[in-house]
This record gives C-alpha cells, structure tokens and sequence, in this order.
C-alpha cells in the first residue's frame, strides 16, 4: 500500500457537518468533546481563540484544522461578512490514535495556498449553499476526503518535522515505515528495515531515531498496541488480535499492552467505555 491507505484503512476518518453559511456571535470548543474539529472560513472575517488565551483575526480563506480535542472560540460580528463551514471529525480508533496524534494541536491553512485542495473545496463550497437532496451527507464525505488531501499536502510539503508524519513523508524512511503498517505480525529487524530503506543498519538506526524520536522496534510496538486497541474497541477477542498483531500469545500481548500503556487489556477497554 501507499503512505496513507494502510493508516486510513485502519484509523479513517468520519465527519459531521454542524455548520454552513453566515456566522455572527461565539461558538466555543471543548477539549472534552471527544472529536476534533475543522472548520473553513470561506469569507470575511472571524476571531480564533486558543487554548493559551492567544488571539488572531483570520481575514483570507482558510482551512483552520483541529484533528484532536482542542479548546478554541471562534467569533464574528455582523459587520464582519463571516461565512464559516464547519464539521466534527472522529478517526476510527479514538482520540489517542496513532494518525491523529501524529499531527499538530491546531493547523491554520490559508486556501490560497493549498491549491491541491481547491477542486474539493469548490465542490463542498457548492454543497452547502445549495440544497440539493443528500447534502448533508455528501458534505460529510466531502469533508473526510477534504481530510485526506490534507494530509497528502503535508506529506508533499513536509508540513511536519518530526513524528510518524515527518517519517512518512522521507523517501527513505517511508518505505521502513510501510513494511511496518503493512505486516504488523512479522517480526521485523532493524537489518530488514535499513535494507528496505537502502541505508545501512547503523545510519538508519540513527535516521529513524531522529525524526520519530524513538527506535524502530519501540515505534513498531507502539503500532502494534495501537491496532490492538482499534481491535479491543471493536469487540475482537485478545487471543484473535495477537496473532493478528505478532504476538504469539495473548498473555505476551498483555505484556506488551502493560509496558506501552501501563494497564492491561481489559482494563483498558473498560475506560473507555465508562
């Protein structure tokens, strides 16, 4: 597979439009709502308020992007012409999954300098001034798709400089990094991956060690918890994930899950069900 497609076959994303036309007033954002955000000014102006209390006015087109629970205020007066379009996203496996955590607090975008996404946005635009039957869903899809060309222009414009997402976007390192997505259950070396990579075992050691801030055999841990806790949600049985994850039992998974999370498996599960 691709850079992306193993991640959203796994960790994909839905969306839900809440909003779309003329603003004017507060809406504020808890970082308890269990779901990011995105929202799009398509003219005029509006006000963001962070989470530090850090204040901008926002005058030009722009993608204001919140992949995780994130505090924020957005508002407008009358006389600002504001036209905001806006949605909720949840990515499959939780907050905490590894796509979304991979990406910033908060991305601000202006439109004019995301042309790949234009022909998406023109579309979605369209949608919701209309009302054509099946908007709101076909907005919905717009904007999950809309999510995954962003995620493509950060790829190509090396938008992050660290994590799995700057891994991603490095010729080298993205080929490791598949094999890994790809073939959770096989026991991976460092001497596969370097090869895989075409470095040498030592500098690509060091390589990925640098730009996702942890070896490689601690990153295909993280991953392999990750999916096992999609799984978990899921209602799949331990002794099923462990194979499918690579552990040969589901006691040495359990072990894994407690050293990557501190908690078992079936602790896990329980809170997040409460």
């Amino acid at each position: 597979m691709d850079r992306l497609s193993a991640l959203l076959t796994h960790f994909g994303v839905r969306a839900g439009t809440f909003h779309s036309g003329a603003f004017c007033g507060i809406s504020a954002f808890d970082d308890k709502e269990p779901c990011g955000h995105i929202h799009l000014l398509q003219a005029g102006h509006v006000k963001l308020r962070l989470a530090d209390n850090s204040e901008q006015t926002i005058t030009e087109p722009t993608l204001i992007f919140f992949p995780r629970p994130y505090q924020h205020r957005l508002s407008s007066i009358e006389a600002d012409g504001t036209q905001l379009v806006c949605a909720t996203l949840n990515f499959n496996g939780g907050v905490s999954n590894p796509l979304s955590s991979a990406l910033p607090d908060y991305l601000l975008l202006p439109l004019a300098d995301a042309q790949m996404l234009g022909i998406t946005l023109e579309w979605l635009f369209r949608e919701a001034s209309g009302d054509d039957c099946g908007r709101d869903a076909t907005m919905d899809r717009l904007f999950e798709l809309l999510v995954i060309q962003l995620l493509r222009y950060l790829l190509a414009t090396h938008g992050m400089e660290s994590g799995m997402m700057a891994g991603l976007a490095d010729p080298r390192l993205s080929k490791a990094l598949n094999r890994m997505h790809d073939n959770p259950q096989q026991a991976w070396t460092v001497a596969e991956l370097a090869t895989a990579a075409n470095m040498s075992r030592a500098s690509f050691a060091a390589h990925f060690h640098s730009v996702l801030g942890q070896p490689p055999a601690d990153y295909l841990m993280s991953w392999r918890i990750s999916l096992a806790q999609k799984r978990l949600r899921d209602g799949k049985p331990i002794a099923l994930i462990a194979d499918e994850v690579g552990y040969e039992s589901p006691s040495a998974l359990a072990r894994a899950f407690r050293r990557r999370t501190g908690t078992s498996p079936r602790d896990w599960l329980r809170s997040q069900t409460q």
